[in-house]
């Protein structure tokens, strides 16, 4: 995880923050900062990017908003997230804003198979800036400026210069330049009879490393333009090679130079020795040794100017591996979206068909049920018409059999003869006003007797027949009381 220094504020510092502590880690914890929209997911715009390394779709580029209310109080909301946010084990609905509070839990996306947990789960808690400080993740805005600056600041590695002291193109054209003006300030200093005590004295630490080597020396041309056309083709075809052989022949350049501004401090010295010994005589040794020196002068500056184009050539050649790195860059990310994608397609196909396996599975079952509760219903129908059947064979029983004859109602203090006949007591008493014989099968009436039986008979049975037998039943023995106390 980056250095969280960019959070430090005077005014946090040693007070307290809220913050999503992630649970079981102690990095990757998100601040919540007071009056600051806070947002999550994998795109580029959000406060925090979370970049899945298991499941790389399983955060949105959007993914959810954190946010005071007017209140103070922080908030909650899912944006349209493919995967959802879990609020104490509670998706979300999406657009809809939530409190959140001290000690509640929040889910980012679903835990994959085969694993309880989800990748990004967290708490919400306040505890103090001392704690929370080392654990913050930092923020997207600060990882792209990080990133940046690391590439803008690039520099070769000492297996690609071959030796110590090789440094950027940037800095190889400041010590070409700076070799340039001590080498003119030596010349100078030749007219006014100055000598120079070492001829590294003028040279940078890092220049004077590079030693002439024992191939080297034996180089007494140095390749001019077109050998830097021909390695600018070959780059096309390889940049990494030509890079090398680039870098290579700089060094021997160096070393030329070195060599030559060597010289030519040696030829300086002994111009100034030669006048020193013979002032007046020998002018023609000195105009020989001064043009010797003036011929050193102008091949420096030739190997100066070449060593210039050389350098301006490395920096093209490397801006153009850089943007041919990029470019790979952005080929691969795209490769690896593609395999993302085809992987998500194939979850996708084998989710899909699991559910049409379950469809099936549930269909079965349903016809299954739906066969169980027409075979109910059928037994249910049946029983149904055996109660009904039952009901009418009962109600033709009470109709055939214990009817009053005279009245044809339901027996009322059933009486019966000496015949074995039934009748209503209050019927037979009316009958026998007029005849003393029975109605049915006119024998003469000797003896009657209660029949308690068929009255407890009667009453069960007319309690289980419709409310209207029932009341028409009561009214009738209302007025057969009424006319008997009359």
């Amino acid at each position: 995880m980056g250095e969280p220094g960019f959070f430090v504020t005077g005014d946090r510092a040693g007070g307290r923050s809220w913050c999503l502590r992630r649970v079981g880690m102690s990095a990757g914890w998100l601040l919540l900062e007071d009056g600051r929209e806070v947002t999550v997911g994998r795109g580029f715009g959000v406060t925090y990017q979370l970049v899945s390394k298991i499941c790389p779709l399983m955060i949105s580029r959007n993914h959810c908003v954190l946010k005071q209310n007017p209140e103070g109080q922080w908030t909650i909301m899912d944006n349209k997230s493919l995967n959802g946010v879990w609020l104490n084990r509670a998706r979300l609905e999406p657009l809809r804003v939530y409190s959140i509070h001290q000690g509640d839990y929040i889910q980012l996306g679903v835990p994959l198979e085969n694993k309880e947990n989800a990748e990004y789960e967290y708490e919400v808690t306040e505890e103090d800036w001392e704690t929370i400080y080392p654990c913050l993740s930092p923020k997207n805005d600060q990882m792209i400026e990080k990133n940046k600056e690391l590439r803008t600041k690039r520099k070769f590695s000492s297996d690609q210069l071959g030796g110590p002291g090789a440094e950027g193109p940037s800095n190889l054209k400041s010590k070409i330049n700076k070799v340039s003006y001590e080498s003119d300030q030596s010349v100078k200093s030749q007219g006014k009879g100055e000598v120079a005590s070492t001829p590294s004295e003028n040279l940078d630490p890092k220049l004077t490393a590079l030693e002439p080597s024992k191939k080297t020396t034996g180089a007494a041309i140095y390749p001019g333009f077109p050998v830097v056309t021909e390695v600018h083709h070959e780059q096309k075809a390889s940049n990494s090679s030509a890079s090398q052989r680039s870098l290579q022949m700089f060094k021997v350049t160096m070393s030329r130079i070195l060599r030559l501004k060597i010289q030519m401090q040696e030829k300086h010295e002994a111009v100034m020795n030669v006048k020193k010994q013979t002032q007046k005589g020998n002018s023609k040794k000195i105009v020989r040794m001064e043009q010797e020196l003036q011929d050193l002068q102008s091949q420096l500056c030739a190997e100066q100017a070449q060593q210039q184009a050389r350098v301006e050539q490395l920096e093209k050649t490397f801006q153009e591996e850089e943007r041919h790195l990029e470019g790979l860059e952005i080929a691969q990310g795209e490769e690896d979206l593609k395999q993302q994608l085809a992987q998500a397609l194939e979850e996708h196909w084998a989710l899909m068909e699991e559910l049409n396996r379950s469809k099936k599975d549930f269909e079965a079952i349903i016809q299954a049920k739906n066969k169980e509760l027409e075979q109910t219903k059928e037994e249910k129908e049946k029983v149904q018409a055996q109660k009904e059947e039952v009901l009418s064979h009962m109600n033709d029983v009470l109709e055939n059999e214990l009817q009053c004859i005279i009245c044809s109602e339901y027996f009322i203090e059933a009486v019966t003869l000496n015949c074995a006949h039934s009748f209503c007591s209050y019927c037979i008493k009316e009958w026998m006003k007029r005849k003393r014989e029975c109605p049915i099968c006119r024998k003469d009436i000797e003896s009657k007797t209660y029949s308690l039986v068929l009255d407890n008979c009667i009453n069960k049975m007319v309690n289980n027949l419709s409310s209207e037998v029932k009341e028409r039943r009561i009214v009738l023995i209302r007025e057969r009381k009424a006319k008997r106390l009359f």
